[in-house]
């Protein structure tokens, strides 16, 4: 087993919580020892959620594993359900209880409880948490919607069709959308909005505050709109097999892609197709037609998520902005395939990790002009000096923000464009700080040009030493991590000379000599060796 300070997902048990903690009255008892209790932590501290989270432990010790565990875990289901009155209940195990073999689904099937009772088995020394999340919401869609199963698939499809010939509106569900979900809130939001307009009702949404009485008429709807594969694909299918309704295969997140959803979401409704044509303004596409937009076009992008996210944010930076996608990868292996699909468009190997350190290798490798990930690559990010935007869970609290944030729909496109544009903006500010350091009003002790003929004189600039934002760079652990590449090592003063390169070509620079250095066989790079390369290579 692999030991790990950070970790893209956590055990599959984690991902049941999300989806209990999404529902509106449901409980989970977790069978767990005194020490995996941080639910809490997680969803009210980190999401910022109002209530506490619907999950309830054993908390068994050391000292109980000479007695009775299994009687711990009826008691603790018994009081659950007797405090919290859920009109569902599901149990499972941690993974440290899970090696103790207490069966809490044949336990509590021996309770008779009055309520629907659904039993987890999640694997959790082969599974993770986004499975967790996938296999808990099917269970529960399964054992509570599969007692409406009367009729046939085929035959409900005829009956809905014929209902909407006869001037009922079409109807959807959106599945997908959790606790502890990037962003999730706002992009429910933003998609319910959207198919209102279109005319489309929707019936449930779920998990996301969707209640047992919800999950119970998830068959009423036309068709189900998937906005997370990773954690409704598997239930999204069981319903196209018991009540024959299609599911959405397009994300729309960008601009091209929520067009494409439209059109997907009319044909499925069995709306007039011209409809979509209403559907083509964007703050986002503005801005990419104005000249300001060249600032943008073949920045070099990493890219570095969940499935979802990444296939989506790879066409969004590739089509829409106009940046080079140098790297892809995710660390959701059960979709291993489609992002090494949708890297192969872009001319580059996806990265199938959930080895944090691999990402880094990569990342310095590549050295991009902007990193789109995780709170890991958030991180990696600082320490490389690239500028990053969050695109993915995991996540912390600063991505959950108070504001309407949506990464779907037209609004959401918006987002992405700020969010990714912003990190290049300020550098090419910090790059004319640079350009212009030595003007006089860059004199550390001058004071502001708004002030006018009451501002202070001062001796000039080049009499003061002012450490630039670049020799902050060139001084800073950010910018020497991996110094040391192939056999080449730099000299501390031509570090310092590389980060006078304006930032938006320094990472070329780097590369080059860096290849330049090993071609020559030269083991230190010196100022001398920076210059020897601009040379060669400017022939």
């Amino acid at each position: 087993m692999q030991l790990t300070l950070w970790t893209y997902e956590g055990p599959p048990h984690v991902g049941a919580m999300r989806i209990a903690t999404a529902l509106k009255d449901v409980h989970y008892v977790l069978h767990a020892p005194q020490g995996d209790t941080y639910a809490d932590l997680l969803f009210t501290m980190i999401e910022r959620s109002k209530k506490r989270p619907p999950v309830t432990y054993t908390t068994f010790q050391a000292r109980d594993l000479g007695g009775d565990t299994a009687e711990l875990f009826k008691n603790a289901t018994r009081e659950a359900y007797a405090r919290f009155q859920p009109n569902a209940m599901m149990v499972g195990a941690s993974c440290t209880a899970e090696l103790i073999q207490d069966d809490p689904a044949g336990l509590a099937k021996a309770l008779n409880l009055p309520i629907p009772v659904i039993p987890l088995e999640l694997p959790s020394y082969q599974k993770k948490e986004n499975w967790g999340a996938a296999e808990t919401f099917y269970q529960m869609v399964r054992t509570l919607a599969a007692p409406a199963v009367k009729t046939p698939a085929a035959t409900l499809v005829a009956e809905r069709a014929a209902a909407r010939a006869a001037g009922k509106a079409p109807s959807c569900n959106i599945l997908g959308a959790t606790a502890l979900g990037f962003r999730h809130r706002d992009d429910v939001h933003e998609i319910q909005k959207l198919l209102g307009e279109l005319g489309i009702e929707v019936n449930v949404t779920a998990p996301l505050n969707a209640s047992v009485a919800d999950l119970q008429r998830l068959g009423e709807a036309d068709f189900n709109v998937v906005l997370y594969p990773e954690i409704a694909g598997v239930a999204a299918s069981w319903l196209t097999r018991t009540f024959g309704q299609p599911a959405t295969k397009v994300i729309p997140i960008g601009v091209n892609a929520t067009t494409e959803f439209i059109a997907e979401v009319v044909a499925l409704a069995g709306l007039d197709a011209s409809i979509v044509d209403r559907y083509q303004n964007s703050r986002a596409q503005w801005y990419s037609k104005s000249v300001d937009s060249t600032y943008l076009t073949g920045k070099r992008v990493f890219i570095f998520g969940d499935a979802t996210h990444v296939i989506a944010a790879a066409r969004v930076a590739s089509q829409e902005i106009g940046f080079e996608v140098v790297g892809l990868g995710t660390y959701s292996r059960e979709f291993a395939r489609d992002v090494r699909e949708a890297a192969a468009l872009y001319g580059v190997e996806a990265l199938i990790t959930d080895d944090y350190l691999e990402v880094e290798q990569k990342a310095s490798e590549l050295a991009p002009d902007l990193m789109l990930g995780t709170q890991m690559e958030r991180h990696i990010a600082k320490r490389l000096g690239v500028p990053c935007a969050v695109i993915s869970a995991p996540i912390h609290v600063q991505d959950f923000p108070a504001r309407y944030s949506p990464q779907m729909g037209f609004e959401g496109a918006n987002v992405l464009f700020d969010t990714w544009i912003h990190p290049l903006m300020m550098g090419l500010e910090e790059h004319l700080i640079m350009m212009f350091r030595e003007d006089f009003e860059f004199d550390a002790s001058a004071a502001g040009s708004h002030l006018g003929h009451r501002a202070v004189n001062h001796a000039p600039a080049s009499q003061a030493k002012i450490e630039t934002p670049a020799e902050q760079i060139s001084v800073t652990a950010s910018a020497v991590i991996d110094a040391v590449v192939g056999e080449a090592t730099w000299a501390p003063d031509a570090m310092k000379e590389l980060g006078k390169i304006p930032f938006f070509v320094r990472g070329k620079a780097r590369r080059n000599t860096e290849r330049f250095a090993i071609e020559q066989g030269l083991s230190m790079i010196t100022i001398e060796t920076l210059y020897d390369a601009k040379a060669h290579y400017g022939r």
